[in-house]
């Protein structure tokens, strides 16, 4: 019989609830390729990937919303600061709703620059380019929804979290459905489903964080919110996880330019393989959600003991499920495939590189992991400083493997990016450890 220490306990107290909650993420995107990929032709697939993509890359480089909310949070409930707690929500907000108007601005230059770097196929980019013009206007409700989730994880609080994501996932679902099958939107509708839930799960969500603030110490204070030095430190760290989420994506962007620059059916295969592979990895960030709690609040008390218990805990369930998922991706990649496109031809494609999708969990876990550490501690110059070091390398994996191997290589490419990850994480973390404090209990 399986026997749970105190740690185990905490980690799967606050994991249940991210995986519900992350799974939901990828389910939906999983969602827009099923519909999508069932209309006649590759081109409409191909489409939400391109469109898509720009918001992988504009999005996902401000997920330090996300990030520095929760490491800045938990260290603070760490040191039992709960006017800080609250204030690292407002600081959180109002830097989403600056940055998410700013995006609106200036989404005809951002659309311009990212789409004449895609390469899709005459019949793409002008569905692509609906896609993106119209799901922009969500931006500061997105924005909002990161800080909305990376508090709720800092406070050692899930649950609403969970039920932020599930309304606002379970409604984009529903309108995907009846938008493009319903009454035939297509694309156009998979844009205007995101853009609606994106404004009810940020409605939604800052209910709930006036809601669970009730019951805590301190008390709102705008003016403390806006301390100078508070401010400052939030930059620092926020536009060091900016840099590296920016090279994450940019690293995400040119795995699928790669493919589209292949044949149209090269990209939608490796879309649909790519779906699978941001499934595993939003379940397995649900543990290094639980280590940025959990060794966030350990660092902001100054405790090693506690720190190694929450890392050790963390990460050998994180282990366990990606060779879970390395299994069922053996078992059941044929089938999963199929689900998701009607087309034959990208059939036969993804189950030629199905292999990859196997190994990836495996490869991958470790820079989630570690990650999740670094967040935690608000380790974030080392953060960034690995990435750049990734990001080189697979780009130079690119250069090397791609003309030798086509797709293999490119496949291999993105390997070789994860493993960077772990390693050149892994080899600063000794630091963070002789930091702390070892005489705390």
């Amino acid at each position: 019989m399986l026997r749970l220490n105190e740690w185990d306990r905490q980690t799967w107290r606050l994991v249940v609830p991210i995986i519900l909650t992350n799974i939901t993420i990828p389910l939906l995107g999983i969602v827009d390729t099923a519909v999508v990929g069932h209309l006649p032709g590759p081109h409409y697939l191909g489409a939400v990937a391109v469109g898509s993509l720009v918001f992988s890359i504009v999005y996902a480089s401000m997920f330090f919303l996300r990030m520095g909310t929760t490491g800045l949070t938990s260290q603070a409930v760490g040191a039992n600061d709960d006017n800080e707690v609250r204030a690292w929500m407002v600081r959180g907000c109002l830097l989403a709703v600056v940055i998410g108007l700013a995006l609106i601005a200036l989404q005809l230059p951002i659309a311009v620059l990212i789409f004449s770097w895609t390469g899709g196929s005459d019949d793409v980019l002008p569905l692509a380019e609906s896609y993106f013009f119209i799901r922009i206007w969500s931006a500061p409700a997105t924005l909002l929804n990161f800080v909305i989730l990376g508090w709720f994880i800092g406070i050692q609080n899930t649950r609403p979290a969970l039920l932020t994501q599930l309304l606002l996932n379970c409604t984009n679902i529903i309108l995907d459905l009846w938008f493009v099958i319903g009454l035939g939107f297509g694309v156009a509708g998979v844009a205007y489903a995101t853009l609606i839930s994106e404004i009810a799960g940020a409605l939604f969500g800052l209910w709930l964080v006036h809601r669970y603030a009730l019951p805590m110490a301190g008390q709102w204070n705008f003016a403390d919110a806006l301390k100078k030095n508070e401010l400052l430190r939030m930059l620092q760290i926020n536009g060091n996880i900016f840099i590296r989420s920016l090279c994450l994506q940019i690293s995400f962007f040119a795995f699928t330019a790669y493919g589209a620059r292949q044949s149209d059916v090269i990209l939608a295969s490796n879309t649909i393989l790519l779906k699978f592979t941001m499934f595993t990895a939003y379940a397995l960030d649900a543990f290094a959600n639980a280590a940025e709690a959990l060794a966030g609040k350990a660092y902001g008390a100054n405790n090693r003991n506690h720190f190694r218990a929450a890392v050790l805990a963390s990460s050998r369930w994180a282990l366990l499920f990606s060779l879970l998922f390395a299994l069922i991706f053996l078992a059941t990649g044929p089938v999963l495939i199929d689900a998701l496109t009607s087309v034959e031809a990208v059939r036969q494609t993804a189950r030629l590189y199905l292999p990859w999708l196997v190994v990836s969990p495996l490869v991958a876990v470790w820079s989630f992991q570690l990650d999740g550490i670094y967040v935690g501690a608000t380790k974030t110059v080392i953060m960034r400083n690995a990435m750049l070091i990734s990001m080189v390398v697979f780009f130079l994996s690119l250069l090397l493997l791609v003309p030798a191997m086509g797709n293999h290589g490119l496949w291999l490419a993105f390997m070789i990016f994860f493993a960077m990850r772990g390693l050149t994480l892994g080899a600063w973390y000794p630091r963070i450890e002789k930091s702390l404090n070892p005489a705390a209990s």
